[in-house]
Formats: C-alpha cells, structure tokens, sequence
C-alpha cells in the first residue's frame, strides 16, 4: 500500500483556507490547475511510498514511538508559494522546529522498519493546494496568498495516510487519502 506520515490541519484550518482558495480559483491562469480537495488537504511529514504489508506491525510501533517523543505544538497555515511552476502551496507557521523534529522522526522510523527512503529531500513545509503537468505562472496566486495568515492550532497527532491514485483517463478524479493509524503526541499518548 502507497503511504506518508502526516499532519492533518483541524476542520476550522480547513475551512478558513477554503475561503482564501476559492478566491485563488478566479485568478488568471487557475483554469490551467488541478486543485487539491478540502478533504484532503495535509502536511506530508514522510513519504513512504509502497510499504511492504510485512512491515507494518514495526512501522507503527515506531511511528507511535515518534508520536509519543514530541510534544504537542502550534502551528498556523500562512501564506503560500510554488515548486517550479506546477504545484502551488500554503506555508505554515508557529513551531516549525518541532514539526521539522516529527518529519525527521517519522523519515527514520520508516527507515527502521525496513521502509526504503531513497527520496531524502530538505523538508520544506506545505499544504499542496493545486498542481499542473506543464509549468503555469503561480504569480497571481501566490500574490494572493501572501496575506493569508490563519488562526493557530494545536497539533496534537501523526497520522499514517493511505493514498489511493486516481485511475488514469477519469477526467476530474483526485487521489484519495484515508487515515489508517493516528498517534496522539506526547508523553501521555
């Protein structure tokens, strides 16, 4: 099964970006994006990719392990930039350190659990909002999400995400994203 390790933003996050991004649909060159669906919307922590089934019973002992060493922080969505002009995103705030310490925590127990990462990348916080096979200029979008400040929240879990891509040829099908295992953070968890 295709998996990441993530933060899920609260339905009020949810909401108050919903409103900046149905503003952002209207801008010029937004016809050219595939938009993200609300219901999916998160803060990829690890990429996992195909995970060998063997090895989740260890995958999620680890995971919670992660979970259990961090303590619970506040972050806020904020702003917004773009990758090479095919993926547009909103930034977040508040304590990126700690949320920096649970990507790299989620990275290495995948990693023990016998979970290839070839893939290592710098983590760049974000929330995928719309993305484009072809380069498209993100300029008036990103403009408009500069002022975008949302209110903070309390992350409070990890959670390993099961991704289903859309079959090819459906026009308009979005991957879907299901929580398999959540992970309360701290020591109490």
């Amino acid at each position: 099964m295709r998996l990441f390790a993530a933060v899920l933003p609260p339905a009020r996050a949810v909401d108050e970006l919903g409103l900046a991004v149905r503003e952002l649909t209207t801008l010029p060159g937004a016809g050219e994006l595939r938009w993200t669906g609300r219901e999916g919307w998160h803060l990829t922590l690890a990429f996992l990719g195909e995970v060998d089934e063997r090895v989740l019973d260890e995958l999620h002992e680890r995971l919670r392990r992660a979970a259990r060493r961090t303590d619970p922080f506040a972050l806020r969505l904020h702003g917004g930039g773009r990758f090479d002009g095919r993926a547009l995103w909103a930034g977040v705030a508040g304590g990126l350190d700690e949320l920096r310490l649970l990507a790299e925590r989620a990275d290495a127990a995948a990693r023990r659990s016998g979970v290839p990462m070839d893939q290592h990348r710098r983590y760049v916080p974000h929330l995928t909002l719309a993305r484009s096979r072809a380069p498209v200029d993100l300029k008036p979008c990103v403009g408009a999400l500069a002022a975008f400040e949302g209110s903070p929240w309390q992350v409070t879990e990890l959670a390993l995400i099961r991704s289903s891509l859309p079959r090819a040829g459906v026009p308009g099908e979005r991957p879907r994203y299901e929580a398999v295992a959540r992970w309360p953070l701290g020591r109490d968890g």
